[in-house]
């Protein structure tokens, strides 16, 4: 018994050691320190496990991959601006936004762009498969999830097709969110000579596996014409499919204009820092076409991540918040603010802005979702209205101020979205647009719940130490 006393004491305190070599090892922010101290050292060995699938930083390798890469089309995109320039003008809010991204992350304003939004799986796959079967040279797709179900390979048979036509077809998934490689399915698109590769993973690379660091951009180019991003990913669950989740209600922009030449630049940075040699993308015209829209919106594309040092988005979304002067709308399924997001929504409640916060009605991930229901009772005690959306899942990721901007894309108002994951957004400047988004959440509104403090009240003792424990986590959810 003195022997077992002895070693489990041994265990404890060498597994206490390692920890806090491990975690002070890495450069990191103070929070996700003590974060992973509390499943490090409370969960002796099991929590190394847990560290090494989904706490080790990327590797130095693969940020130079990034960060060496050419930003393709970037002339020609400037060049497109200078017919729509001169006659369009925006306000000063959105100039300071604007700025803001050309000096974080180079983002250009294209002006001549035409938008439609889809909420519904059903229509956004029917209109981007109706475009995917229309393409005359190529075809770019990433995305977190494609999934091995109906509606994937529905999409893999009809890029197959294409691909025997001679378009050139290239895809980019994220190996964990697509859970494998699923090779079997991509077979018959990679005889038809597409070229398909997991993002920054090379197969049987078990050891490199990460769980963080995931690449969730959801972006499609067609012909350097047509454009989609948003939140949908491809498979069955988005079309309402899943008795887990039932109805999906997402947000997702159609683009026609000059800010697909943004996408396909974001395509070959993301492609050229992981495809062989030999399947590396230059520019060509035929990929940055000359395309003068008669549209009214202006867009900047923005993309963050571990690659950078700087979490474009998040400042995109602070600052944004901090800009609102009358109303700020937050759909979001997981809602794990750091700091100074939640500290500048206080202060915008205290200022008198209107919050209006959507969340939904059920987990994907347990953890995750007591963690956003903590976050949600603090910002209804400031003065927040907390909807929870019972009409099905929500996976929109929406923020508007002011019915003058509206951001939509891949980015969560969470802690893994700012620092973690590869996101992409656009960033729309047009209070015509915003309108239109308006109506839809007033139709959200309709199938929601306006949460109250009595709801928490009443929930429980453990579903509150859940929640609160949960909150402790929230920077490594």
């Amino acid at each position: 018994m003195n022997l077992l006393i002895a070693v489990i004491l041994i265990v404890l305190v060498l597994n206490a050691t390692l920890s806090f070599i491990t975690v002070f090892w890495s450069k990191r922010d103070v929070s996700r320190i003590w974060a992973w101290l509390v499943v490090l050292v409370f969960v002796p060995v099991i929590g190394f496990v847990i560290y090494w699938f989904a706490g080790r930083r990327i590797s130095d390798k693969k940020i130079f991959d990034f960060t060496s890469q050419e930003i393709v089309g970037r002339e020609q995109i400037r060049d497109n601006q200078k017919y729509y320039g001169h006659h369009l003008h925006l306000n000063q809010k959105a100039s300071m936004l604007v700025e803001l991204f050309e000096n974080n992350s180079g983002s250009i304003l294209t002006y001549g762009n035409d938008l439609e939004t889809f909420f519904d799986g059903r229509a956004f796959f029917d209109d981007l498969f109706a475009e995917i079967d229309k393409a005359k040279d190529h075809i770019h797709l990433a995305y977190f999830a494609i999934s091995n179900d109906v509606i994937g390979n529905k999409l893999v048979d009809l890029l197959a097709k294409k691909a025997r036509q001679g378009v050139g077809v290239r895809v980019i998934y994220d190996a964990y969110g697509s859970h494998g490689t699923h090779l079997g399915m991509y077979h018959r698109l990679l005889k038809a000579g597409g070229t398909v590769y997991p993002f920054l993973t090379r197969r049987f690379q078990l050891l490199a596996l990460r769980i963080n660091f995931r690449f969730h951009r959801k972006v499609v180019v067609i012909d350097g014409k047509v454009g989609y991003i948003g939140g949908f990913n491809i498979g069955d669950q988005y079309l309402g499919k899943s008795k887990r989740f039932g109805n999906w209600r997402d947000s997702q922009l159609k683009i026609i204009g000059d800010s697909v030449l943004s996408l396909q630049s974001r395509f070959f940075i993301d492609w050229n820092a992981t495809a062989k040699k030999q399947d590396k993308l230059s520019f060509l015209e035929d990929y940055f076409p000359a395309t003068q829209v008669n549209g009214i919106h202006p867009i900047q594309i923005v993309s963050s991540g571990p690659d950078s040092l700087t979490a474009q988005i998040k400042q995109g979304y602070l600052k944004m918040i901090t800009l609102a002067t009358k109303s700020i709308t937050i759909q979001t399924p997981y809602l794990i603010p750091d700091q100074p997001i939640y500290e500048s929504l206080t202060i915008a409640l205290a200022a008198g802005v209107k919050v209006n916060i959507f969340i939904p009605d059920r987990p994907d991930h347990p953890f995750v979702y007591r963690a956003t229901q903590y976050y949600a009772q603090e910002f209804i005690d400031f003065g927040a209205n907390v909807y929870r959306y019972d009409g099905g899942f929500l996976h929109s990721k929406l923020l508007i101020i002011d019915d003058e901007i509206v951001s939509i894309g891949s980015a969560n108002m969470d802690i893994r979205s700012f620092e973690l994951s590869f996101e992409a957004n656009a960033f729309i400047y047009s209070s015509y647009f915003a309108k239109k988004i308006e109506k839809q959440i007033s139709i959200d509104i309709s199938k929601s719940k306006l949460l109250s403090k009595k709801d928490f009240e009443t929930q429980g003792f453990w579903m509150t130490v859940l929640q609160k424990f949960s909150r402790l986590l929230s920077p490594i959810l």
